[in-house]
Parts: structure tokens; sequence; C-alpha cells
């Protein structure tokens, strides 16, 4: 069985954060830079700039993401801190909308994004991720933590790439509640981490 570990992701990790970030799907060419800034500015940016940005990111921090590593090697990734560093999250109509937490709330805490390298996919990475994250949230004085996972039982195949946001009965499994249903396929979960 593979020995699955978390960390955060530190200056001294940017390497790995790349080597997860480059092993299918988008990763490579976003640079978990998407929620990171509203679209005009997205679609004026390079790959090579995004990267720059992640890098600025992880050396000023706090550890933007955590990093998944399987028998010590880079494997998976998931973004989780305030939301409102989050910026492209409150200017997305089916999140704005939907969500029940202020959007100017900085106890409030989002995961969005997951990457999970090919080779270490359906063995529990991303579960491991999401209780990580959670900790991570809790430790860190978030309030509630929320998310934008998918449903693939709603009908529609997902492509692995469209699973970036995670899948809603990992989020159930973790304790979340799901709060709204903006589309059959999209779900706001949230959970609550004070009280």
């Amino acid at each position: 069985m593979a020995r699955i570990t978390i960390k955060p992701a530190t200056p001294d990790r940017f390497d790995d954060a790349e080597h997860t970030l480059t092993g299918g799907g988008d990763g490579a060419s976003c640079q978990c830079q998407w929620w990171m800034m509203p679209g005009t500015e997205w679609d004026k940016t390079t790959r090579d700039q995004r990267t720059a940005m992640l890098r600025r990111e992880l050396d000023e921090g706090p550890p933007p993401a955590l990093i998944a590593y399987v028998d010590d090697e880079p494997a998976g990734w998931v973004r989780v801190g305030p939301r409102t560093r989050q910026v492209r999250l409150a200017r997305t109509r089916n999140y704005a909308a939907h969500s029940q937490e202020p959007w100017d709330d900085a106890s409030v805490w989002a995961v969005s994004c997951f990457v999970v390298r090919k080779e270490h996919r359906r063995i529990g990475v991303n579960a491991r991720l999401l209780e990580a994250a959670i900790d991570y949230a809790r430790t860190s004085g978030a309030r509630v933590l929320e998310a934008y996972p998918l449903d693939p039982a709603s009908g529609r195949r997902k492509s692995s790439n469209e699973l970036y946001h995670g899948i809603l009965s990992t989020f159930r499994d973790a304790g979340f509640r799901e709060v709204a249903r903006p589309r059959p396929d999209l779900a706001i979960v949230s959970l609550e981490l004070s009280g």
C-alpha cells in the first residue's frame, strides 16, 4: 500500500509543486492561478508569468496550498486559503449568487483546486489532501471552509480536467454539508470549523 504524506507548499518545495502540477491536466498551464485573478487579467498572462506568480505566492507565504507525496514523490496538490484572496470565486456567478457566507469575510476559507498526477490517481490522494486542508484551515483560524465540487452522478460524464473542483462524494465523506446546487452537476458545500 502506498504511503501518502501531506506537506505545506513552502518556497523550498516549489520544484515539488511544479512536478505535481505538470502531471496531467491543466495544472501545467494554469499554475493554480485561475482563481487568483479576474478573467481579464488571466487572459493577459502567459504560463511563465503564472509560474512566477506561483513562486511569489510560495515565497511570500503563508502556504497557499498543500502537496501530497506518495512514497516521497510529489503526487498531488490542493489550493486552500482565505476565500477573499481567491478573487475569481466571488466573480463566478454560480458561486456568488448561492454562497451563504459574506464574500468579504476573511474567516471563510475555500478549497478551490485539486491536481493529482495521473500515475497516482485512484489511491485516495484527494481524500487525504482534503483531510489535511480541513486541518490546515482549522489551525489557521478559519471559521468556515467552503468548496465547489462536481457531482459525477448528475448524469454528464466529466473529464479529469473538469474534476479539479473535487468530487461531491469526497466532501460529503469529510463531513461537508451541501448548501446550494447552482447546476445539477455543481454543488456548493460548507464545513463549520469553529464552535
